[in-house]
Order: structure tokens, then C-alpha cells, then sequence
């Protein structure tokens, strides 16, 4: 794949928190929030990104639209974060707020709490038109009128509740305002912090339909955030599977969720409900067992290996390296066999 048809590159990214104790508020440890994942998104194209709570996901994406330092103006990132912007390739991973601001419209992020993420003191005019008067500074107010009632329609909203508090909407309408948000600036890539997980199933559907519609209309790239693969799968081109802050599975779509190759990426699929009661007796679920251990103490070599089934003794000694077990599909594990993994059900 040639650099033309790449919008963003993730070369060897690592985002570390120190923990700080003692009388001289010393570094005393570290969370490895994410311990040096690679990755490539081409334009156009959704990536789903999953995982258990705590594996790093959100990490990775709120890296990716530099909004880390903001909470956390210790945090310890390394790698790069190469960015196709207007003026060539940028390495977002180390700019200042200053310095990221002339890409900060093409980078855009989709919250997961649609009742957080919205200020409850401005009214939804104010809430969209804000990016708009940022990146614009010489718009007139006719045009961010004219612009916000515009958004709120390709939302499934009405111009009529702009005038609106967020307080007033439902869940559903408070993450298309969301939505309508982030498409204010013409953004290239939308990072979706899981905005479909607290959203009632019916309503789901129907924002994961709004926002392949969207992509289409307006040629969006997107990183999708999400636990449940299931979710993913309907909407991502790609998948790739994170596990403490590495990545263990990465490929199309159709390949990790039909032919899971990671005993980990088993789990997760194993782990979504079935609608049908008759196929959850009869199917064989490789339940992990223990806990996920804790990222401030890592195991050695694989992080997998304390709940691994096919885990071996040199799991211990070495990190795993990327194996390409076929066509643009890539496992960290080198002992990955089907049918040894079928004796572990």
C-alpha cells in the first residue's frame, strides 16, 4: 500500500502514566497503558479497534487526537503518530496544543457518554457552531446558523432543536448531536470512543447505520472503539484486537471474526451473547480463566500467558513476535495452531 492511500501510520507507540509517592513525590511506577502497538489506516477505511476494559484502546485514540496531555501533562509517549495532513506527513505524537492546532479540525473524536460529553450549560447551536467559529475565524453568524441547522438534519435532527439544551434529548440524540459535533470542522478521520455501548440496543443499530452513511457521504476514515466484537464487525473493514496495551490480532473483518486465530480474540468472540438459547447449550465457549492482570506489574515475555490455554514455558522469557498467518492477517504469537487450539474447547 503506497503512502498516498494512507491517512495515518502508528509506528511503535507506547503511552506510559508514571505513578508518583513518597514525601518527594518521586516516579515509583508505571501503568503501561499502551506497550508498543503498530498500525496502519487507510483512507476511507474503519478500523475497528476492541478489547476488555483497561487493554488500552481508548489510549491509543485519544493519543491519536492529542488530547492526553491535557489530563495527564506527565504521561510518557514514545513512537510516532504519522499523520497525511494538507502540508505532508506529521508526527502527532509530540506536538504542543499550540503546535496540533491547524490539524486539530481534521481530527475529530466521538465520546462514549453522550450525557458527559455535551455541555449541559450550552445550547446545541453553541455546542456545534463552536468548532465551526474556531476553525473559521472570520465566519458570520448567518453561516454558522445556516451550517449547524444543516448537521443537525445529515444527524436525523431538526434545525428547530437547536435552540435546545442537551438535557432535553435522549441518550439516542444527545450522541447524534455528538456526532453532528465532530463533523462540524470537515474532519478527515473520527475516532469513536465506543459511542454505541451506552445507548440502548435498539438505538445501537441505528447510530452504527447513521455513521456508515456519513462515512460514505462525507468519505470519512474512522477508528471504531469497542468491547464487543460483534458491533465491529459490522461496521469495520479491518479489526485488530488489543490485549494490556499490545495488540494480538490484526486483519479483515471477515477473517478475525469468522476464523479467530488469537486464543484471545476465541475468548472475546465466545464472550458475545447468542440470541438463540438452543445454540448456547450446544456450543463449545472457551471462557477465560483469572483476571487480567494488573499493567502497573506486567507478566514477562507474552501478557497473555497467565490465561493463555496453549501457553508454553518460553512464553515467559520473550515479548511474541507478529506472525502473518495469511493474507493481511497478523497474530502476536508464534505457537498459534488451529487444531491444537480446537483440543483446548
Amino acid at each position: 500500500m503506497s503512502d498516498k492511500d494512507l491517512l495515518l501510520k502508528v509506528e511503535d507507540l507506547h503511552v506510559h502514566f508514571p505513578i508518583h509517592g513518597g514525601l518527594m513525590l518521586r516516579k515509583v511506577a508505571e501503568v503501561r497503558a499502551v506497550d508498543g502497538i503498530s498500525f496502519e489506516l487507510k483512507k476511507g477505511e474503519t478500523l475497528g479497534l476492541v478489547g476488555e476494559s483497561g487493554c488500552g484502546k481508548t489510549t491509543v485514540g485519544r493519543a491519536i487526537v492529542n488530547v492526553l496531555r491535557s489530563g495527564s501533562p506527565d504521561v510518557e509517549i514514545s513512537g510516532k503518530l504519522l499523520f497525511n495532513s494538507d502540508k505532508g506527513w506529521v508526527d502527532l505524537a509530540h506536538l504542543k496544543r499550540r503546535e496540533m492546532r491547524p490539524y486539530r479540525k481534521d481530527i475529530q473524536m466521538i465520546f462514549q457518554d453522550p450525557f458527559s460529553s455535551l455541555n449541559p450549560r450550552m445550547l446545541v447551536k453553541d455546542i456545534i457552531g463552536e468548532p465551526l467559529e474556531i476553525t473559521n475565524p472570520g465566519i458570520k453568524a448567518a453561516e454558522v446558523t445556516e451550517r449547524v441547522h444543516w448537521l443537525l438534519e445529515k444527524v436525523g435532527l431538526s434545525g428547530e432543536q437547536a435552540l435546545r439544551y442537551p438535557h432535553e434529548f435522549s441518550g439516542g440524540q444527545r450522541q447524534r448531536i455528538g456526532i453532528a459535533r465532530s463533523l462540524a470542522t470537515n474532519p478527515k478521520l473520527i475516532v469513536a470512543d465506543e459511542p454505541v455501548s451506552a445507548l440502548d440496543v435498539s438505538i445501537q443499530a441505528q447510530v452504527i447505520n447513521l455513521l456508515q452513511d456519513l462515512q460514505e457521504e462525507f468519505d470519512l476514515t474512522f477508528i471504531f472503539i469497542a468491547h464487543d466484537l460483534s458491533v465491529v464487525e459490522h461496521l469495520s473493514d479491518r479489526i485488530a484486537v488489543m490485549y494490556l496495551g499490545s495488540m494480538v490480532e490484526l486483519g479483515e473483518a471477515q477473517q478475525v471474526y469468522r476464523k479467530p486465530t488469537h486464543p484471545y480474540s476465541r475468548a472475546l468472540l465466545d464472550a458475545v451473547p447468542l440470541p438463540d438459547p438452543t445454540r448456547v447449550k450446544t456450543k463449545d465457549r472457551r471462557l477465560l480463566e483469572g483476571d487480567v492482570p494488573n499493567p502497573i506489574n506486567k507478566p514477562s515475555g507474552c501478557s497473555f500467558r497467565t490465561r493463555c490455554p496453549i501457553a508454553k514455558p518460553e512464553c515467559a522469557q520473550n515479548v511474541p513476535p507478529v506472525v502473518e498467518v495469511g493474507p493481511n492477517h497478523f497474530v502476536a504469537c508464534p505457537h498459534v495452531d488451529v487444531d491444537l487450539l480446537d483440543q483446548t474447547k
